[in-house]
């Protein structure tokens, strides 16, 4: 395999370690050079993850440590009473592990059989059907994605936003890959702003590799509740029915407030025709409040959609 270059992100050492440690412990003990060839890392890097490893475990850490070590190049485990124990979970628990493991099942060595794999089947009927909200799809970009924040490597994108007629061109240096309300994102280095942005994956329509490997560094994931906070962007006040209160759940909010059977919710607008698009979607189950010159802009969206297609049907007959 190929060492990657410079230090390897935190959280990509956590999310490989939560699918290196199920497949150990079934095992109990596995030579070093195969562990470190079925998790695509080198034995060095291999070392420091199990050093990692020993390190971690429960209040007060006596005797609830996880017990991993390496004697004459084999790799050996203990389990520890954490992992004897059945988990009780609350669902809002159950759905984040549920979420983060199967982000993980995407790395090198994953095993849908494995401990883990089985684990995960057995969570998702547990939570029953709700269990779906966290089994988001990847994009087609995001294994690449992924792939480069690790790597640190940059890439030449072609990205759509809804702000703009068509694709553009742009360089950036991927650092770190998450999922939000159903969504696959990206912090990334933009080369073209100078800034580090937030990415949608799916709007990535293609990525190729500059071959430049830029320095690591480490970068926190954005609060969805406060995206846009300090970006200057206007907001608007909606009325939102019930059938409407997935919005809540999609999009970053600045307050939501009950409105005897409905919901009083402020958006930030990032442009107008966002909104537009928004409010066709939701029709009558959705009325702006504020400001003033968007209070009819759901119904002049709908007209002029309307005069379009007629328009279009004319021209066919």
């Amino acid at each position: 395999m190929t060492a990657r270059r410079g230090p390897r992100p935190t959280s990509e050492r956590l999310r490989r370690l939560l699918v290196m440690l199920p497949w150990l412990m079934e095992r109990g003990e596995v030579p070093l050079a195969e562990m470190a060839e079925r998790f695509d890392l080198t034995e060095e890097q291999l070392v420091k993850d199990i050093e990692l490893v020993s390190m971690c475990g429960l209040p007060p850490f006596v005797d609830e440590l996880i017990d991993v070590w390496i004697d004459e190049g084999v790799v050996s485990t203990g389990i520890p009473r954490v992992f004897t124990r059945p988990l009780r979970l609350t669902a809002p628990e159950g759905f984040a592990l549920l979420a983060s493991a199967r982000v993980a099942m995407q790395m090198p060595g994953a095993d849908a059989d494995g401990a883990l794999g089985r684990a995960l089947r057995k969570l998702a009927e547990a939570l029953g059907d709700d269990g779906v909200v966290v089994d988001t799809p990847a994009p087609p970009a995001a294994e690449a994605i992924t792939a480069a924040a690790d790597a640190c490597e940059r890439l030449r994108v072609s990205y759509w936003s809804a702000a703009a007629d068509e694709p553009s061109a742009r360089e950036i240096t991927p650092r770190r890959v998450f999922l939000d309300r159903g969504r696959w994102y990206v912090v990334a280095d933009d080369h073209r702003s100078g800034e580090t942005r937030t990415f949608r994956i799916d709007r990535i329509m293609s990525c190729e590799s500059t071959g430049v490997i830029d320095q690591p560094r480490e970068v926190d994931v954005p609060d969805g509740e406060n995206w846009f906070a300090d970006a200057g962007l206007p907001t608007a006040r909606l009325r939102l029915l019930a059938q409407a209160g997935w919005v809540i759940e999609r999009y970053p909010t600045r307050s939501v407030t009950p409105d005897a059977d409905a919901l009083v919710v402020e958006l930030t607008v990032a442009n107008q025709r966002w909104l537009e698009a928004l409010l066709l979607r939701l029709g009558p189950a959705a009325r702006v409040l504020d400001p003033p010159e968007w209070t009819h802009l759901g119904a002049d969206a709908a007209r002029a959609l309307l005069a379009r297609y007629e328009a279009e049907g004319s021209e066919a007959s």
